[in-house]
């Protein structure tokens, strides 16, 4: 493992070999100032993510901290856990963040960067057509031929959505518009919850010839309570399972050889997956339920729209080859084509899931697993004084209910948080792997520590009481929350107002290599 300057570190992001670059902080940490092309990869979630981000152990990584005292080194303990699980190309950006903004670069706030500048970028590039709050509801009241159509998951549509949208999530579009929307002649509204989704929503039907009057809903749901119009909460119309159909077929393929994205097959996709030099990502693009039913042996879930939506959640690499596929030779090659536009190397899976093609299946490593104990044994040791019971579940989670005694905290903070403890430790966990790493990494001086047996949802099956604590953690402590995102959706105008400028502003923000690295129409190539 060597440290390196920001000065190695920008040469390396754009010297077209494979990296990960990884922001190795808690989310809201992360959330707040990070560098543009960083992968979160929280430390307290390391060895549960590593693999599924970064499947090949020989990839270049750096990964880096604030650069200040609240990260506590977590860059190097990082790196250093890495190392442990077979990476062997490791080193760690000195100074952090603080030492990148020092250099004269720029850091960024908010998550999913690289696809939400895209989506801004999009905009500039094909001038999508929008459509404001106020003209989408006066069409509405009007009951004139107009649909609209949530870009985002189901379980986003069901948070709020516009009053008699229907959701059908921008991954899907191509497949099933044209049993949504059977008349050419009626008018698509696509919207999301801010811009990204709603632009690009909008421009994959435009892209693929689809004959309708075609807009993007101006800021989305944000925009529509804005402008001081009622959104739904609840909702759960949402596309018919059996709406797929292949009608755009060769319009979807057309347009994956428009910007470069080739057909591949399943040999060619075993002999990259032997490629010691290149990483691969296998992507199924189709929904969870279509997954869940069956997929190819060393697939990952990447559902289309949100494979472009918040493409650093599922891809750790910098360069790395990707592979999609579908089941129906449509949603594949569209998404292909709008992640060749972001400067990825995708590639779309000849037959699909009928190709053949099975891969080695990466996984996560298995820690030593705890000793547990069930809860009504835990409760009458708690009762007794003689337990140490610790709440590693996200901060927000322990204010809205935890067991009385306990305290919150998190792998970064543990062995600080606990240092002169000498009572028996109990963990409390939404997942035992998560608990397990943090004790092998940050617990070596400790006894055992035990794990609550199901952890909180068996404490509550057991009737055992609760405590809510609404101001602990603090905020400052929240450090796996980002505040300003969510606090757009609670009733917030100025929040929203300040997301939606945000959002905006991000493209006068890129350097010149930054910008390049895209690859959309007429735009400037690195």
């Amino acid at each position: 493992m060597t440290s390196i300057d920001p000065k190695t570190l920008k040469r390396w992001l754009h010297d077209g070999g494979e990296i990960a670059l990884l922001d190795v902080r808690e989310h809201g940490q992360y959330g707040e100032s990070h560098l543009f092309l960083g992968v979160p990869l929280p430390f307290s979630r390391l060895e549960l993510d590593a693999p599924r981000l970064l499947p090949r152990r020989g990839v270049r990584v750096v990964t880096y901290d604030g650069g200040d005292e609240e990260s506590r080194g977590v860059a190097h303990r990082a790196a250093e856990r890495l190392r442990a699980l077979g990476y062997g190309d490791v080193h760690v950006l000195e100074g952090g963040t603080r030492a990148w903004q020092a250099a004269g670069h720029a850091l960024f706030a908010g998550v999913n960067l690289p696809s939400k500048t895209f989506g801004e970028l999009a905009e500039e590039a094909y001038h999508t057509p929008r459509i404001g709050a106020d003209e989408l509801a006066a069409m509405l009241a009007r009951r004139d031929d107009v649909v609209v159509l949530d870009g985002r998951p189901v379980s986003e549509f069901f948070k709020m959505n516009i009053p008699g949208a229907t959701c059908c999530p921008n991954g899907e579009l191509a497949y099933r518009v044209r049993r949504l929307v059977p008349d050419d002649r009626t008018t698509i509204v696509v919207n999301c919850a801010g811009r990204t989704r709603s632009i690009i929503g909008a421009q994959t039907l435009i892209n693929l010839g689809v004959p309708n009057p075609v807009y993007a809903l101006e800021n989305g749901t944000q925009g529509w309570y804005l402008a001081d119009h009622a959104l739904a909460h609840g909702g759960t119309e949402r596309y018919a399972d059996d709406s797929g159909t292949t009608e755009l077929r060769e319009a979807a393929q057309a347009l994956a050889a428009r910007f470069g994205a080739p057909t591949v097959d399943a040999r060619t996709v075993r002999d990259w997956a032997g490629d010691a030099g290149r990483s691969l990502f296998l992507c199924d693009v189709r929904t969870p339920e279509e997954f869940a039913a069956g997929s190819l042996a060393g697939a990952q879930h990447t559902p289309g729209g949100q494979l472009l939506q918040a493409a650093d959640q599922y891809l750790g690499v910098r360069g790395a080859r990707l592979v999609l596929f579908d089941s129906d030779g449509v949603r594949a090659p569209t998404v292909a084509s709008w992640l060749r536009q972001m400067g990825h190397d995708a590639s779309v899976l000849e037959g699909g899931l009928a190709s053949g093609l099975a891969l080695e299946a990466v996984t996560a490593p298995a820690p030593k697993p705890l000793v547990t104990i069930d809860a009504h044994a835990l409760s009458a040791r708690i009762e007794s004084g003689e337990v140490a019971l610790v709440d590693l579940r996200p901060g927000m989670a322990f204010r809205a209910g935890h067991i009385a005694g306990a305290r919150w905290s998190i792998r970064p903070r543990l062995a600080d948080d606990l240092r002169g403890e000498t009572r028996q430790l109990v963990l409390v966990a939404d997942d035992p792997a998560l608990a397990a790493w943090a004790v092998a990494s940050e617990l070596a001086d400790h006894a055992a520590p035990l794990l609550l047996e199901g952890g909180m949802a068996a404490w509550r099956a057991a009737g055992l009481p609760l405590e809510a604590t609404p101001a602990l953690p603090s905020d400052a402590d929240c450090i796996d929350y980002l505040f300003f995102v969510h606090d757009r959706h609670d009733g917030n105008k100025e929040a929203a107002r300040r997301y939606l400028a945000w959002e905006t502003g991000l493209v006068a923000q890129l350097d010149a290599q930054e910008r390049a690295a895209f690859r959309l129409p007429g735009a400037p190539h690195a």
